[in-house]
């Protein structure tokens, strides 16, 4: 099962494979609280923007490194704050971090590499949305790791059509970076007992 324990454990294990360098960073943060099935992720509906490539998309809260950024961990902690009101620093414990990605928009690369960081509440603190976010929502991370939210999402690109593995929670559907990330998480634990 996908405790925090577990999740905390197989971090420490482990070093981070990093992402060849590109001219643009950003970073995100992985929040995770205890829940009766182990745990369960933080995870928000990105608001409909034309400037936004990952616009109406689920993601991690998380955005671009900033010159004032100590780290790229002060990057997630502090887009963190903004956009869903919880300070990291002090309300979670910082557990690890999973392997880099190159963030790709549309089916080509962005020149931005994003570096996911893993957190854990102790608490359940209240959630301050800003207007960056549509919703914020909690989800399961047993049913992901035991394949029961597994999915396809249907995606034209340049004429073509692909489907794109997917999780499907309550409906919505994460997929692309973030389901990425989900699956470097869940693929710390190695393989569920009689998932698929």
């Amino acid at each position: 099962m996908p405790t925090v324990d577990a999740i905390a454990q197989a971090l420490s294990r482990r070093q981070p494979q990093l992402a060849e360098s590109a001219p643009r960073r950003a970073a995100v943060a992985v929040v995770l609280r205890p829940s009766t099935e182990g745990s369960e992720v933080l995870l928000m509906r990105r608001a409909e923007s034309p400037r936004d490539p990952w616009s109406g998309h689920i993601s991690f809260p998380g955005g671009h490194s900033d010159p004032s950024d100590l780290s790229l961990r002060a990057t997630a902690e502090r887009e963190t704050l903004e956009e869903v009101g919880l300070e990291l620093r002090h309300q979670a414990r910082f557990l690890g971090a999973l392997d880099e990605l190159p963030a790709i928009a549309r089916g080509r690369h962005t020149g931005m590499t994003i570096s996911p960081f893993v957190y854990a509440l102790s608490s359940d603190p209240a959630l301050a949305p800003n207007e960056e976010v549509a919703e914020l929502f909690w989800a399961g991370l047993d049913p992901m790791w035991r394949g029961e939210r597994d999915s396809l999402r249907p995606y034209q690109h340049e004429g073509r059509h692909y489907d794109l593995p997917a999780f499907s929670v309550s409906g919505k559907i994460i997929w692309g970076l973030t389901y990425q990330m989900l699956r470097s998480l869940l693929g710390l634990l190695g393989p569920a007992p009689g998932g698929h």
